[in-house]
């Protein structure tokens, strides 16, 4: 290769593939993993409980950080890359390193977050970060049949099928695993599952009606086997609905609220927010029981930001009383990730792009391979 090639051509990026560290900082073990996509771009996970999206440039000072490279050795390497000054990549890579320290023993993390470097594109076509996995349709007693398509399936997949299901994903570079329905704190097998893609080291998060956390016992079980975050779908007429809040706010767990607007709450829809907050909640996700309440429910996302309840768009909605319709939001930089980003698994293991689209089966995560799955 000539000078001028050197000069001009676009660096390669590191080989592609997971990278993972065990350690300990303060005496407090900690590990990280690291996947390096094919463009250089990488997803951090920390602790098994938040997904960090890197550019090529943090990503490669992932891969020296996990890899205990010499800091000095790190910055050269960085500099001889990227044609920077070796002075402001030792600077950043200090930066970087830092801030991995401060998030190791961060409580209540987002479980999907960007470093502060220039953003990753998180959503584009070859990287998908989550599965949704309807562990269930079965609802609780007293719920009508039709707020869950329990007759799409012939049957729930078994615990040992969900764990394939996680080990798959986890090797196909899969980081993120959401527990949805139904109501999937019906499965009692629900805590052999997060506990299991804790093992894996992925991320792992709970959409539920959150009854069943006023146990104190069953919470609590579900937290010390490794559930990182929950979405509580509100019932502001349910007592115990309010009783799950209060329990789960004190926790060391990120948490979302979720509302829908429907005709029965919708006078009263800035009430109800305004006692989430009180609670000390600090995200809220909301949507519409039907597109007649769009406008109530656009003006409910300021009253929401006006309380400081930072609104959350990324996560999917249970099927509720309420199905809620598509949401809509003030936020033009959230991006439409579904069938890409994330992907949704019937509890049969069938997969669709999204909740809602049964027409657009893509396959079977437990019979088909990861590739035939994701090409179509």
């Amino acid at each position: 290769m000539n000078i001028l090639q050197r000069i001009f051509s676009k660096p390669e990026p590191l080989p592609s593939g997971m990278h993972h560290l065990q350690a300990a900082q303060d005496e407090e073990p900690y590990r990280v993993h690291l996947r390096l996509n094919k463009d250089g771009s990488g997803i951090l996970i920390i602790n098994a409980a938040t997904v960090l999206q890197l550019n090529p440039t943090a990503a490669e000072y992932a891969f020296h950080f996990i890899k205990g490279t010499d800091r000095e050795e790190a910055a050269s390497r960085v500099a001889r890359r990227y044609r920077v000054n070796k002075k402001t990549a030792l600077a950043d890579f200090d930066s970087f390193a830092d801030r991995i320290h401060t998030l190791i023993h961060t409580p209540d993390l987002d479980p999907a977050s960007f470093l502060d470097f220039e953003r990753a594109q998180p959503h584009s076509a070859d990287s998908t970060l989550r599965l949704d996995c309807a562990v269930t349709y079965r609802l609780p007693e007293g719920t009508h049949a039709e707020y869950a398509p329990v007759k799409r399936v012939e049957r729930e997949l078994t615990t040992a099928e969900w764990m394939t299901i996680m080990d798959k994903a986890w090797h196909a570079g899969i980081p993120h695993i959401v527990f949805t329905g139904g109501e999937p704190t019906l499965r009692e097998d629900l805590p052999q599952l997060i506990a299991h893609a804790e093992y894996n080291g992925q991320v792992c998060g709970l959409l539920t009606d959150g009854l069943k956390l006023t146990d104190g016992t069953y919470l609590d079980t579900l937290l010390q086997t490794g559930l990182d975050h929950i979405m509580l779908i509100l019932q502001p007429d349910e007592p115990r609905s309010w009783e799950a809040i209060e329990a789960i706010v004190p926790q060391d767990i990120f948490l979302i609220v979720h509302l829908t607007i429907t005709r029965d709450n919708v006078h009263r829809a800035k009430d109800i927010l305004e006692r989430v907050a009180n609670l000390g909640v600090e995200h809220i996700s909301i949507s519409a029981a039907e597109d007649s309440l769009v406008d109530e429910m656009l003006e409910l996302q300021g009253a929401a930001q006006s309380l400081s309840l930072n609104l959350r768009w990324d996560l999917p909605v249970p099927y509720s009383a309420s199905n809620p319709v598509a949401i809509e939001t003030v936020d033009e930089a959230v991006p439409e990730g579904a069938g890409k980003t994330w992907l949704y698994l019937e509890p049969d293991g069938d997969v669709l792009p999204a909740q809602g689209e049964p027409d657009k089966v893509m396959g079977n995560f437990l019979k088909d391979d990861w590739e035939t799955i994701f090409n179509k």
